[in-house]
């Protein structure tokens, strides 16, 4: 299964107009509360340099994509309706579009860095709301989704517990279907100082405080600071840098602008790489069309260096879900799967996983009769506990 991240805020940020730059889907798009209904799902890529170039060779991708020597590894994008203040009680059928969430690795929370919509999403004077009400308004909802579903049920929960002395279990049992397992479990119990408190005295301060630890383990979140071509966002953003470093990443982003680029580039009237610093105009272009690449080079290349659209699918996948890519193949000589395609695939796997389990990840039967694995790049041979590192080109040996 793809990685999946979840593109979240309240309504008239760019999330759809974000979805459609990343994954090239048109997608209904306006400037008011609740243009998506239906979740919106596409296929967007994180970028990396591909071992192609080094190695000297041409490559042919199955499951990933080259282009000049970088290689787009998929993911998948699921973007929700906006979210509305108390959303986590149902209003503006909030719920619904929380659940959809479920199954997300990670969030992009995209807000309206210029400040040109109310908490609502409706549209106000350029400068005129805080975006950092916004972020911690999603934080907000998010913990009080959590909440809720634990809250449900408490009395049953604590009784459980009291009977079967396994906290952790119960926990996630409750709360396993919103993809959090164990592992962040036990380290927000930690983090809380709830450990060694009986579930049975816990306040609901105590959940809470529970509850926040489990969402930032299990549902990492990154800040596309969308919009950052108006103006009044310059400040915005280094004001929203100062106050919430500590505790996410900023990306400075302008989704209408890699929308264009990617269009222009689609079309054939540029040379553009999503996550490129610059573009190039291939054919003599419309009055109206150069403006327009004119003021993405102003407002955006410029300012900021990048669209912020690819940065932040890398960012999210590489620093916060701390992934790396690797390659499997056949051949260790040739680079090549048994039909001779050349570094046909490349997974993204967590940073500790070892030779072993990335075996058993390939194919149920390759993981059973695992043998060692061999670095194709320095022929070196790896026992089962070797973990693995970025940008690695394996080979699986198994047993007869």
């Amino acid at each position: 299964m793809p990685l999946q991240l979840g593109l979240v805020g309240k309504p008239n940020t760019g999330k759809s107009t974000f979805f459609s730059a990343a994954t090239l889907i048109d997608v209904k798009r306006a400037p008011y509360p609740f243009t998506t209904i239906n979740p919106n799902i596409g296929v967007g890529y994180v970028r990396i340099k591909c071992i192609c170039k080094e190695l000297n060779l041409v490559d042919n991708p199955r499951n990933s994509i080259c282009v000049d020597g970088w290689r787009f590894i998929p993911i998948e994008l699921i973007d929700v309706a906006g979210l509305v203040p108390e959303a986590w009680k149902g209003k503006g059928l909030g719920n619904r579009f929380l659940d959809e969430l479920r199954r997300a690795n990670a969030l992009i929370h995209i807000i309206d860095a210029a400040g040109t919509t109310d908490s609502e999403g409706k549209p106000v004077k350029p400068g005129t709301h805080d975006p950092l009400v916004d972020i911690e308004f999603l934080e907000r909802e998010l913990d009080m989704w959590i909440f809720q579903i634990l809250k449900k049920d408490w009395a049953k929960l604590v009784k459980i517990v009291e009977i079967k002395k396994n906290v952790v279990e119960e926990l996630y049992n409750r709360l396993s279907g919103l993809g959090i397992d164990k592992e962040a479990i036990l380290y927000s119990l930690n983090e809380a100082d709830l450990a060694s408190k009986r579930i049975s005295n816990w306040s609901d301060n105590d959940l809470m405080n529970f509850v926040r630890n489990v969402r930032t383990a299990s549902k990492p979140l990154i800040i596309a600071a969308n919009k950052a071509d108006i103006d009044v966002a310059v400040d915005n953003i280094k004001y929203l840098m100062r106050e919430v470093r500590e505790k996410y990443i900023i990306v400075p982003t302008s989704a209408e602008a890699e929308l264009a680029l990617r269009r222009a580039a689609n079309k054939g009237l540029i040379k553009y790489i999503p996550g490129d610093s610059s573009f190039e105009i291939l054919k003599d272009l419309k009055t109206e069309q150069l403006r327009a690449l004119e003021y993405i080079e102003e407002k955006v290349l410029r300012r900021w260096g990048n669209t912020g659209v690819q940065q932040v699918l890398n960012r999210i996948v590489f620093e916060k879900l701390g992934m790396i890519a690797v390659y499997p193949v056949e051949n260790e000589n040739k680079y090549t799967d048994h039909r001779g395609n050349v570094l046909p695939d490349v997974f993204l796997i967590p940073k500790d996983m070892t030779a072993k389990e990335l075996a058993y990840l390939v194919h149920t039967e390759i993981g059973e009769k695992f043998a060692f694995a061999i670095d194709a790049m320095t022929k070196k041979r790896l026992p089962a506990d070797s973990v693995l590192k970025h940008r690695m080109v394996i080979k699986f040996v198994v047993s007869k």
